[in-house]
């Protein structure tokens, strides 16, 4: 199989052949080996989860085409070098999220959304259009929305995008500085032993489980201060600041203290996925985001209009 590097996304500022579908930005790939036996062959060996029927269809409706755009047929060559543009689709249907994102900002430069758990910031495994993205490609039409950092889909709260090429840059630099105040809010176990407010740090990388993050020994390279807000029996209410951003860092950080957040599927412990289940979100909140802006001056601040839940009953 040839080697390949793919774009889940079009780069807002190259020059892209096929228009926004819905919502949906085209994605590409990048061809590293030149094969024989046609184009629709190499789809079907390339993505083994798309059927050749699937990719037969799509090359007869014109919507694969080449850097210039030019209409890509099932017998076109397959040579190195070429990037080929597509629409990517779900081979079986989404399951409509039930939750509505807010949008709390927009000016010629940013949109702030707040969005609710279980939705995705960004088209990802089966999600598509159920996405924060694409909804909100849809609602407002801008096609150069992209965000300027994420949230998981367990996560609810405020996401910061940005609508204008031209000034994304400035944004961007914020978070690569570390000059953003970002203050979260979780409902977890209590911890034990310790004065509030306390600073946690730890050395954190990838777990053997792609999705997953651990820690392990070493220099830390995450750091988190914890406040403790409110606790009530076996359930407290904390406040974070993340100093750092690594994956899962929260998380990873509360569950390593004796206090995983309620309803985490993925910390101490990954349990089978459930699906679309909607009944147990996991209580950790984007409570608000504040930064100097970079072509202003102005201070900002967006704060979430979510809340977490506190059970009703004692958790297991």
């Amino acid at each position: 199989m040839s080697g390949s590097r793919k774009g889940f996304q079009a780069e807002a500022n190259a020059h892209v052949p096929l228009p926004i579908r819905a919502g949906v930005a085209p994605s590409y790939l990048w061809l590293t080996e030149t094969r024989a036996g046609g184009l629709l062959r190499f789809l079907a060996e390339r993505f083994p989860d798309v059927s050749e029927a699937a990719w037969a269809g799509r090359l007869a409706r014109g919507e694969i085409v080449d850097a210039r755009g030019a209409r890509l047929e099932a017998a076109s060559p397959v040579r190195q070098g070429m990037r080929i543009w597509y629409y990517r689709e779900l081979e079986a249907p989404e399951t409509p999220i039930p939750f509505r994102e807010q949008v709390l900002f927009q000016d010629a430069h940013l949109l702030v959304a707040d969005k609710p758990h279980f939705l995705p910031t960004i088209p990802t495994g089966r999600f598509l259009h159920e996405t924060l993205l694409v909804r909100l490609k849809q609602r407002f039409e801008l096609p150069h929305l992209t965000p300027i950092h994420r949230l998981d889909r367990e996560t609810a709260g405020v996401v910061i995008f940005s609508h204008n090429p031209a000034s994304r840059g400035a944004y961007q630099s914020m978070f690569q500085k570390r000059v953003v105040n970002k203050v979260y809010e979780a409902l977890a176990g209590p911890i034990e032993g310790r004065a509030f407010p306390f600073t946690y740090r730890s050395r954190m990388q990838d777990a053997e489980q792609f999705f997953l993050s651990k820690e392990v020994a070493g220099e830390p390279n995450s750091e988190t201060l914890i406040e403790l807000l409110e606790r009530r029996g076996d359930v407290a209410h904390y406040r974070l600041h993340p100093h750092t951003g690594r994956k899962h860092q929260l998380r990873l950080h509360l569950s390593a203290l004796g206090a995983p957040i309620l309803n985490d599927a993925f910390y101490p412990v990954a349990l089978p996925c459930k699906g679309d289940d909607f009944s147990a979100p996991l209580q950790l909140l984007a409570r608000s985001i504040a930064f100097d802006d970079p072509l202003s001056g102005q201070p900002r601040r967006f704060d979430s209009g979510f809340r977490l839940a506190w059970p009703t009953t004692r958790p297991a």
